[in-house]
């Protein structure tokens, strides 16, 4: 029963999507220049800023290539992502080819300069999705290997990986790497012969030898210089949400590949399970032995969770996880969903609204996690 159960969530999530969520944000996330706003104020109304993030540019144009790849008013779809993907190969950009953080408003280009991996993992990943999505848009793609060159050159470090900013400072995370990991198997779908899976390959190498190395094997989120270890004020903390979206990650690295599912898939979704409430949601941190230490709850783990369910589903066919995923579903459409395709994006730990606005980059983690719902079950 769970799985035609979760076959009817889809079909909701889909309706959600196509009449709710693409509509808002086309109507009212888009403010001057093209640039897409950071936030719609609860009342679902748009808001104005000075500036701009580059990674809401990136998320939001992954959003409309999932409009366009759905079906949604193919010419607004398309016009959006046309207008992601000038910004991201553009003013997005510094002159040594490297991406930026934040965009004055005015259209005048950058306001912070700083080189970041996790914004370049967005914007290679918008890229990859834009290109696909408008069937190999060579823009798109010609942007995405001019960035991988100049973070190739600029960015990579003795001890692996890549330099979280430039300059680099004493501590190595391993959230940006997550993400990049996520751009390459978007590129590889996007591009199979331009080698993508060999730089994902070496992100899952530092994952199994030091994302995953201290008590427990959990994911651990920062560490010191050369990833020896988590730093002191870390070391003892994870984030469930980060433990479900590798699951996810390992699932679609081992598809692309044609490889088993590295065995870790497996610990770190049953501790993540493990952490959840009686009700199937998930909170921003605990210990690795468990215990909740910030019982607050956003969005995102939620979605991370419903993606997991279904990477083990998939894998499986297995009516557990089915189960799983619409529960999590459930709890997404019924507590921080709302009708008119926003979002209440955090409670508190004793479950009370905390926030303020309705911030643009949610969107990436909700959508995605539609999207692969809609996929899985065929809907």
């Amino acid at each position: 029963m769970s799985k035609s159960a979760l076959k009817r969530r889809a079909r909701e999530a889909r309706t959600w999507l196509l009449e709710d969520c693409f509509p808002l944000w086309s109507e009212r996330g888009i403010g001057a220049h093209g640039l897409f706003r950071e936030a719609l104020n609860l009342d679902h109304q748009g808001t104005n800023s000075d500036t701009v993030r580059v990674r809401v540019q990136a998320r939001q144009t992954y959003v409309f290539a999932q409009a366009l790849r759905m079906g949604w008013k193919p010419d607004d779809a398309a016009g959006h992502i046309a207008s992601g993907i000038a910004t991201l190969t553009g003013p997005a950009r510094r002159a040594d080819g490297l991406i930026g953080r934040t965009l004055n408003t005015d259209g005048s280009g950058l306001v912070d300069d700083t080189p970041d991996l996790y914004d370049t993992a967005f914007a290679l990943f918008a890229l990859a999705e834009a290109a696909s999505a408008l069937g190999g848009e060579e823009i798109a793609l010609a942007g995405a290997h001019s960035i991988l060159g100049a973070t190739d050159e600029k960015m990579s470090t003795p001890d692996g990986g890549y330099a979280e900013t430039l300059p680099q400072d004493d501590m190595r995370h391993q959230n940006p790497h997550m993400h990049l990991l996520e751009a390459c198997l978007s590129l590889h779908r996007a591009d199979p012969e331009g080698g993508h899976l060999e730089r994902a390959a070496k992100i899952i190498d530092l994952f199994d030898r030091f994302f995953t190395a201290g008590p427990g094997n959990l994911l651990g989120e920062r560490f010191a210089r050369g990833w020896t270890a988590p730093v002191a004020r870390d070391a003892n903390i994870v984030e469930p949400g980060h433990q479900f979206e590798w699951v996810w990650l390992l699932h679609a690295y081992a598809h692309a590949t044609g490889t088993p599912v590295n065995p870790a898939a497996d610990r770190l979704y049953t501790f993540a399970c493990s952490t959840l409430d009686e009700g199937g949601r998930a909170v921003q941190e605990v210990s690795r032995e468990g215990a909740i230490t910030n019982g607050s709850r956003r969005t995102w783990p939620q979605t991370e969770a419903l993606k997991a369910h279904l990477a083990m589903f998939e894998a499986t066919g297995e009516e557990i996880f089915a189960g799983a995923a619409c529960t999590s579903f459930d709890v997404l459409m019924d507590e921080y969903l709302t009708p008119d395709g926003g979002w209440i994006d955090q409670y508190d730990a004793t479950g009370k609204p905390v926030s303020h606005d309705m911030p643009a980059s949610t969107g990436y983690h909700v959508v995605l996690a539609m999207a692969e719902l809609i996929r899985i079950m065929g809907a």
